[in-house]
């Protein structure tokens, strides 16, 4: 056998194999205990997005001032995200404070996965059947 040719053997099943694989980050999303509802729903739906691209999230609340000695409005607002996101995230590491911060990390839920590529494939085709159409004529006489 031909050393070149299995050498570019080799590099092609690498570029196939690199191809398949799907990188999976870790994207931040940073809240404040005092955001308003319309931050809130972009920030969220944001995340959402990033879940539904596969990649994890962690979400950071970040405490000013005296905002920390009421870790419960973080935790509030965690439990506003995890329950809006329910269907498309799964928390895998619980709230907890650290420091000035309070953070978790949501991962994406195996079943939300969109799959419309592959099921437009598997619907089956209905069966043509041939029509005929037949005349009828009369004649006089």
């Amino acid at each position: 056998m031909d050393y070149g040719k299995f050498k570019f053997d080799e590099a092609q099943k690498a570029k196939e194999s690199r191809r398949k694989t799907q990188n999976v980050g870790v994207k931040e999303m940073k809240y404040r205990p005092k955001i308003g509802p319309g931050d809130f729903d972009t920030k969220t739906r944001l995340v959402e997005k990033f879940l539904n691209e596969g990649h994890k999230v962690k979400i950071t609340i970040m405490f000013r001032g005296r905002e920390s000695a009421h870790p419960e409005l973080g935790k509030k607002i965690l439990d506003r995200i995890v329950e809006k996101l329910t269907d498309t995230a799964k928390v895998e590491s619980a709230p907890k404070l650290d420091g000035r911060n309070m953070i978790m990390v949501l991962g994406p839920e195996k079943k939300a996965k969109p799959k419309s590529a592959e099921s437009s494939k598997e619907v089956p085709k209905e069966e043509v059947v041939p029509s005929v159409s037949v005349e009828v004529t009369q004649e006089e006489g």
